[in-house]
């Protein structure tokens, strides 16, 4: 479904990534892990035409879409949930669901299946954004990137900084997702709940692809320390 092949990405002058390639196959959830400042951003905002690779390729459902307009690739089926959640403060929450909206042959995304996802966002409907407290912008953001009705879904930290209970509440809706078999492509920093979810993980050094390989082999602690450093 989606292929990164040897892309190279800068910000400005400064290289961020140096060859990076891996893919995200139908139906399946694919972690992106490394340390901060590794280049994990720098990949997802490429992917979304946040940022445009000088060199390599990216396709999407077979067609290229580096150097795409990033209102043309969520179009395309990519739904990115970006870090920092960025919902738009001064709309409600059933705007905010709304503005981004994309009807599709077959769609399954509606407001009425985001509020049986996320239940608290029913009763919350009419609020304000800039009210709601970080878990429920967190329900918000994802929900919003669910109404583009995406084939592919990114997730980008999306428990940092939440409360425990909270975050609980988004990995059981993001595992929800994953039994769909929507493809995932997913940030995070909770090493347990990725390894119970994904069926791949890139681990990304230096804006390199530095390991590939399966949960088993990330759930032994010596092999994470050895190898990976984390």
């Amino acid at each position: 479904m989606l292929e990164l092949s040897e892309v190279e990405t800068f910000h400005g002058d400064a290289q961020a990534l140096f060859g990076v390639s891996f893919g995200v196959g139908e139906g399946e959830v694919v972690a992106l892990l490394g340390r901060n400042g590794m280049g994990k951003s720098t990949t997802v905002e490429s992917i979304a035409g946040l940022l445009v690779p000088r060199r390599g390729e990216i396709r999407f459902q077979g067609t290229v879409i580096s150097g795409r307009p990033a209102h043309l690739i969520a179009r395309a089926g990519i739904g990115l949930v970006p870090e920092g959640r960025r919902v738009f403060p001064n709309l409600t929450v059933e705007e905010n669901l709304v503005a981004t909206a994309i009807a599709r042959r077959g769609a399954s995304w509606t407001l009425d299946a985001v509020y049986a996802l996320f239940p608290p966002l029913a009763a919350l409907r009419r609020r304000m954004a800039a009210n709601l407290s970080g878990g429920e912008q967190q329900m918000v953001a994802i929900g919003r990137a669910l109404m583009t009705n995406p084939s592919l879904l990114i997730l980008d930290e999306a428990t940092e900084g939440l409360a425990p209970l909270v975050r609980e509440q988004i990995w059981a809706a993001i595992r929800r997702l994953a039994e769909s078999k929507l493809a995932i492509l997913v940030i995070d920093k909770t090493l347990d709940a990725l390894l119970a979810l994904a069926h791949r993980h890139v681990v990304l050094e230096k804006g390199r692809v530095a390991w590939t390989g399966t949960s088993a082999q990330l759930a032994d602690e010596d092999f994470r320390h050895r190898t990976l450093g984390i």
